[in-house]
């Protein structure tokens, strides 16, 4: 591991397992070809010393980190746009129950949605 917290495992690697925190993970192709992963906390492991696992929950792919950054902050502003929405929802529900509570201890007999 270098001072930025990158690392790099060539092919015949020991067996290997690792947390990830929020990363970037890289590798090349049999095609030569470079790729790159987004990943938002997971597990990495080689294998044999050939294969590359990473398990996560949440990862973006891409072809170059340019593309990588724009795909990341657009899924966490979708995401974060998703969690609101069901924030709200949430108190709304949690309002309607609280209301039916009261409207029952009072004696109003007020049925759902406001109907008697």
């Amino acid at each position: 591991m270098d001072a930025s917290g990158s690392f790099g495992i060539l092919s015949g690697h020991a067996d290997f397992l690792t947390s990830l925190t929020i990363s970037v993970v890289s590798w090349k192709t049999d095609a030569d070809v470079r790729r790159y992963c987004a990943v938002r906390r997971g597990v990495l492991s080689i294998d044999a010393g050939q294969r590359l696992s990473v398990a996560t929950r949440e990862a973006v792919l891409g072809d170059d980190l340019a593309t990588l950054d724009e795909k990341v902050i657009a899924r966490f502003r979708a995401d974060l746009d998703t969690e609101r929405a069901e924030r709200v929802g949430s108190v709304h529900l949690e309002l309607m129950a609280l209301r039916q509570i009261v409207s029952h201890l009072r004696g109003d007999a007020i049925g759902f949605g406001g109907a008697s």
